[in-house]
């Protein structure tokens, strides 16, 4: 406050001038915890900035690992012989024919995702 405010406008000037009379009258205790609480918002901004998504690293990379060992170890067949991967591979093949584009069938998908939204 020691600084001499620059010329603003009429606006910023009275502005100024309310601000000062209003610190003028907070006792000691009060400019004293301000002033402090300054300080620590300044120290803030000196800091580096932290990267937040950097903390969840460790506990991603673990989680990533806990799901690997669970696909790895758990049975691939069950009693009924259903094997997820051969699904995937199903999926996964690019040569298996594509039912809905000769649009034979094309009334049934209608009717089955109409029975699905309803």
């Amino acid at each position: 406050m020691s600084e001499k405010p620059e010329q603003g406008t009429a606006f910023e000037t009275r502005t100024r001038e309310v601000l000062e009379e209003s610190t003028s009258r907070l006792d000691g205790r009060t400019l004293s915890r301000l002033t402090q609480a300054r300080h620590a918002a300044l120290d803030q901004l000196q800091r580096p900035a932290r990267q937040g998504w950097r903390t969840w690293i460790p506990a991603g990379a673990a989680a990533a690992v806990a799901v690997l060992a669970v696909m790895l170890w758990s049975p691939q067949g069950t009693e009924t012989g259903i094997n997820p991967s051969d699904d995937l591979d199903i999926l996964a093949d690019a040569e298996t024919a594509d039912v809905i584009d000769d649009g034979e069938d094309l009334e049934f998908y209608e009717w089955a995702a109409g029975e699905l939204e309803s």
